[in-house]
């Protein structure tokens, strides 16, 4: 299947993985790869060392094209920026930010730019800036999130730029690519889904968690003060939403976060610990190999837009 983002990536189906912090590692990112999509190292706050042997392990377990998703907002983003350069990587992903500072450093190295968007308004900047595609993420993704809706951003945002749209955003199966395809995108970026694959270095205690989710599970953190996170709920959400209604100042409820998405990513710890996950949650049944899952969303895909 050949799109926009596929020549663009030379990957072989218009499938990307999303950086998640302390999941998408060497491991989940070659195998991603290595299944046709376009996987991602998610470099989050780690320092360049830790990224620089990330990308040559990386390139150990696979040959085909990956990417860094470098977080602008990390203390070590300015070393990070330079270690995909050094170190050959062919995409870039950015978020939390305006990547504009490192743009003309990457072009020359020949990477490609793809930021994450949360509005028309920052895709068109982009646009302008020179990247050579944009990621409209909706709210219904896990993480830090934005306001609109995929159904109502991705359109949007294609209508708006002439570069290729991914769209991001409660998007776990092939029905929900085929419907992000109707609305102008070319392909699609998952996180939550590829959270519960074999390859994840999750913690199993995560992986259940998002497996046994229903509809109504994640909740939303930090509206209050402007930094909105979707997660699902437990014994931590229950008591930061508390915080949140009684006025709490935003620094006494940060201690409550501090160290959390390690606790339960790494440690299992899915009670207290934050448990981001996208609102796709509730569709994910099983755990699978990062092939079974896009053999199964391409096969679903296909047959839904034949």
């Amino acid at each position: 299947m050949k799109t926009r983002i596929t020549e663009l990536c030379g990957i072989e189906y218009p499938i990307i993985q999303g950086g998640m912090a302390w999941a998408a590692d060497h491991h989940l990112a070659s195998a991603v790869s290595n299944a046709g999509g376009l996987g991602l190292i998610g470099a989050a706050s780690a320092p360049e060392d830790v990224i620089r042997q990330q990308i040559r392990e990386a390139k150990q377990m696979t040959d085909k094209p990956f990417g860094v998703n470098v977080m602008l907002m990390s203390p070590y983003a300015d070393d990070v920026a330079r270690v995909v350069v050094e170190e050959g990587v062919k995409v870039v992903t950015t978020g939390a930010g305006n990547p504009g500072k490192y743009l003309k450093m990457w072009q020359d190295a020949g990477i490609k730019v793809i930021p994450v968007c949360a509005s028309v308004a920052l895709a068109r900047m982009m646009e302008k800036a020179g990247v050579d595609a944009v990621i409209a993420e909706g709210t219904e993704s896990g993480g830090h999130i934005g306001y609109a809706t995929t159904m109502t951003l991705v359109p949007q945002v294609a209508d708006a730029v002439s570069i290729p749209v991914i769209a991001a955003g409660g998007i776990g199966d092939g029905r929900g690519m085929a419907a992000a395809f109707m609305l102008g995108a070319e392909a699609v970026q998952m996180g939550t889904r590829f959270c519960v694959a074999n390859e994840c270095i999750t913690h199993q205690n995560y992986k259940d968690r998002i497996i046994k989710a229903k509809d109504i599970d994640s909740e939303v953190t930090g509206l209050t003060h402007g930094h909105p996170v979707r997660c699902l709920r437990n014994a931590m959400t229950k008591e930061y939403l508390r915080m949140e209604r009684e006025g709490v100042p935003f620094e006494e409820m940060e201690k409550l976060t501090l160290g959390s998405l390690r606790s339960a990513v790494v440690d299992g710890d899915v009670k207290n610990g934050t448990v981001m996950a996208g609102q796709i949650a509730g569709l994910i049944k099983k755990q699978q190999s990062c092939r079974e899952i896009i053999d199964e969303i391409m096969e679903e895909f296909t047959a839904k837009v034949s």
